[in-house]
């Protein structure tokens, strides 16, 4: 199970989920219509480094953190 993180402006409580590629979990969080809109913008960090493949490998325990863009003023 890895942890996921929604964080800013998605507002989402953390989930875990069994997934075993960044490709599949992001499969998984198109189903919430809530996350999904969030998914072609956001950066993706695991256990506190960005990546960007979604071929990245998860191993259980993992953290995912889905950073949304932000604006500031």
């Amino acid at each position: 199970m890895v942890k996921v993180e929604f964080l800013g402006p998605i507002g989402k409580s953390p989930i875990e989920v069994d997934a075993s590629t960044l490709a599949e979990l992001a499969e998984i969080l198109k189903k919430d219509a809530e996350v999904a809109k969030w998914l072609e913008n956001s950066a993706v960090a695991v256990n506190d480094t960005l990546v960007e493949s979604l071929e990245m490998k998860l191993n259980s325990g993992d953290r995912v953190s889905l950073l949304p863009p932000v604006c500031g003023g």
